[in-house]
């Protein structure tokens, strides 16, 4: 490895304690763990694990609706030692609050708060008879969540999520 690449992936371990920070309180909340013995302290470690998995998947696939900087090319390449420098899309961005399309930019928090008003509700008449109709009625996404939704079907299984 060349000393750039070991600068680099020293500062990744910023990325470990972010997501130690994560799990214990800005998104996932998850309570302390007071089992003692081994085989009980493994399942809750691997849900945490898995669900911090699956949102580092959703923060990379919704990169453009998020505060999140797009230019992840310039990140691999540029001198490592150097402070880090926001794209000019990224500060615009967080400037107007915008994206190029005009529609509003989230934070994780709110992306998910607004995901979250979508609904599924499973009709049925009051006075129902034993055969009568029952249906679900799902909500309309807005645009934005309807992007939302599209850029997570677009996430490709990795080689070790396939294992």
């Amino acid at each position: 490895m060349d000393d750039a690449d070991c600068v680099r992936h020293y500062k990744a371990l910023a990325n470990v304690e972010r997501t130690f920070r994560t799990l214990k309180s800005v998104d996932l909340k998850v309570r302390p763990i007071h089992h003692r013995l081994e085989p009980r302290v493994r399942a809750p470690i691997f849900l945490c694990m898995l669900a911090y998995y699956v949102e580092w998947h959703m923060r990379e696939a919704w990169r453009e609706l998020l505060f999140a900087d797009e230019d992840q090319t310039a990140k691999r390449t540029r001198d490592p030692v150097a402070p880090a420098k926001r794209s000019e899309a990224a500060l615009t961005k967080i400037a107007t609050r915008r994206r190029d399309d005009g529609a509003r930019v989230h934070s994780f928090a709110t992306l998910m708060a607004d995901l979250g008003s979508i609904v599924r509700n499973t009709c049925q008449p009051r006075e129902a008879a034993a055969n009568s109709a029952v249906f679900d009625l799902t909500t309309t996404p807005n645009a934005t969540q309807a992007r939302a939704l599209q850029l997570l079907e677009g996430i490709e299984p990795t080689a070790a999520a396939q294992m």
